[in-house]
């Protein structure tokens, strides 16, 4: 199964390395697009679950590893005050 990483810019300027195990990533976004905070959480949330679906569909088991960076996606998101905020899918990286 083809596992890629994503860059995301939150809007404080810092570059995360996000983790997906499957490519599902790029039929949610797109590489240079902004996102508002609550598109990209609804996006991260169904391609990240997809993703982790597809393993458990292969291997019999879900993907703590995607489970992990939705949860590290939410966890930032939730300290970001403005959501009105963007988020940029800066580079993909496969």
């Amino acid at each position: 199964m083809p596992e890629m990483r994503f860059i995301v810019t939150w809007p404080d300027g810092r570059d995360e390395e996000c983790y997906s195990p499957s490519l599902v990533i790029r039929d949610y976004f797109g590489e240079g697009e902004y996102y508002s905070l609550s598109d990209f959480l609804s996006r991260s949330r169904e391609a990240l679950s997809i993703a982790s679906e597809r393993v458990r569909a292969r291997y019999g088991y879900s993907c703590s590893l995607a489970l992990g960076q939705l949860a590290r996606i939410e966890s930032q998101a939730s300290i970001i005050s403005d959501s009105q905020s963007q988020i940029l899918i800066k580079k993909f990286l496969v």
